[in-house]
């Protein structure tokens, strides 16, 4: 089972017991942090995407440390012109552990958003026929304008 979660801006592919490096999180060593926002679980066969975060499915993990990451040095030169300029960076990091990744609830709430949805659209669709069959619906747009100029014309005659 593996699961496709979305922390610090990136997506990771994480599955139980991987130790993964993410961007700093709040938390001490030993705490337990939730990433709720995953975007797919695959057990198997059987694959739940989310439309774009899947319902109700969360990743716990454990916070094995918190550092900096190694130096990136930045060098920036224009030949000719004696321009140099050379910074370093280190990122803040936490290093993290995964304890479970939970699916529970994942395609019975997306299922029920979408008989929903359905059911929005058909009682609309009956409403846009109802008023169709009685006459009660206005006038379209072009057929106000061809009616707006035959009356100049009779007006100018």
């Amino acid at each position: 089972m593996y699961a496709i979660v979305k922390c610090g801006g990136k997506q990771l592919k994480i599955a139980e017991g991987d130790t993964v490096v993410v961007e700093r999180l709040s938390g001490e060593k030993g705490e337990k942090v939730v990433l709720d926002e995953v975007l797919m679980i695959a057990d198997g066969d059987k694959m739940t995407v989310g439309t774009p975060l899947v319902e109700g499915a969360s990743v716990e993990a454990e916070v094995l440390e918190q550092k900096r990451d190694d130096k990136v040095i930045v060098f920036k030169k224009k030949r000719r012109h004696n321009y140099r300029r050379k910074k370093g960076h280190r990122q803040y990091i936490t290093v993290l552990k995964v304890k479970s990744i939970n699916a529970k609830g994942g395609s019975k709430k997306t299922a029920a958003k979408a008989d929903a949805k359905k059911t929005e659209t058909k009682a609309k669709s009956t409403a846009k026929a109802d008023a169709k069959s009685s006459g009660t619906k206005a006038k379209s747009t072009a057929q106000k304008s061809t009616a707006k100029a035959s009356a100049k014309k009779a007006a100018s005659k």
